[in-house]
């Protein structure tokens, strides 16, 4: 049943992104050869300027492998593994770098790295994560959130991570994204809090006036596919064409993404958004494509 099919880096988030600019870069314990690959790869497609971050004997032996030239390329040396992320937050905080990208290290001693008050990379907003998910090279973007930061979001911050979300799809080119808000029913039952979530959520979008149309709850199928709504006699504008998929919970998202990389050899891209600096979080055993994509997607998501 796991998908053989090789992992493509979508072309549409690369060209996005490349209209952006160069753009300085934090690789956080860059020391291992898959961010090493990939960080090449987008320095090849002129999206990033990279600062390396951990053990520069290693950095430069898998620059080696890789038959690239970094010698032109800061490299701040520094062996413990969970000493570079503060590294790196402190770059961003001050405006040293625009984006942070995950390398060898647990994604939560990177994020309590970015979390800490006194580097002021937080906002107003709250961060949350989007995957930007593609099968081939040209194909239509799906985005989920929130897969990875957010546990157990409440209303208001389900308010925040579908903003993130808008504003993200509006930059690289879905003007008024279509926004399911998913549960596992298409009815507001009692006995299935995510499904009376979603349609405050929905009411709550019309009151705010996002610029999306924004319908919950939905169960998967109705939200991607035309015919099981028809079949259902689900009618609105998101019904079988979402462009979003706003999850109840961490786990949905998370194993959502997985199998459809697992499955099907999706490309999914990662960002966490809402702060000073996109951070890239990407799963320390993704291939060079999907951090590529990943990288893209922070391009992109910069303000």
């Amino acid at each position: 049943m796991l998908s053989n099919k090789k992992i493509i880096c979508p072309d549409n988030l690369i060209n996005v992104a490349k209209k952006i600019g160069i753009v300085d870069a934090a690789i956080v314990n860059a020391g291992e050869i898959f961010p090493m690959e990939s960080v090449n790869k987008a320095v090849q497609h002129n999206l990033i300027n990279p600062i390396f971050i951990g053990d520069e004997n290693k950095i430069k032996e898998h620059a080696k492998k890789l038959n690239w030239d970094i010698s032109k390329f800061e490299i701040i040396n520094e062996k413990k593994e969970n000493s570079t992320a503060p590294i790196a937050a402190k770059l961003a905080s001050e405006g040293k770098v625009k984006i942070i990208v995950k390398g060898h290290i647990h994604t939560d001693v990177l994020m309590k790295a970015v979390l800490k008050r006194s580097l002021n990379l937080i906002g107003k907003k709250r961060l949350s994560h989007v995957w930007h998910m593609t099968l081939g090279a040209d194909d239509k973007p799906f985005i989920i959130t929130d897969g990875v930061v957010n546990v157990l979001p409440k209303l208001e911050v389900k308010m925040h991570i579908l903003r993130n979300a808008v504003q993200f799809a509006n930059k690289i080119g879905i003007t008024r994204p279509k926004v399911s808000v998913l549960s596992a029913t298409e009815e507001i039952l009692d006995s299935m809090p995510s499904s009376k979530e979603a349609n405050l959520i929905t009411q709550k979008a019309k009151e705010e006036n996002i610029n999306a149309d924004v319908f919950g709850p939905l169960a998967f199928d109705n939200s991607v596919s035309k015919k099981s709504a028809g079949i259902k006699k689900i009618k609105n504008e998101v019904a079988g064409n979402a462009d979003i998929l706003l999850v109840p919970n961490v786990e949905s998202g998370n194993a959502l993404v997985k199998m459809m990389v697992y499955f099907m050899g999706a490309c999914a891209a990662g960002v966490v958004l809402g702060g000073k600096a996109p951070v890239v979080i990407t799963s320390r055993s993704d291939e060079s494509e999907a951090r590529l994509a990943s990288i893209a997607a922070a391009v992109v998501a910069l303000d």
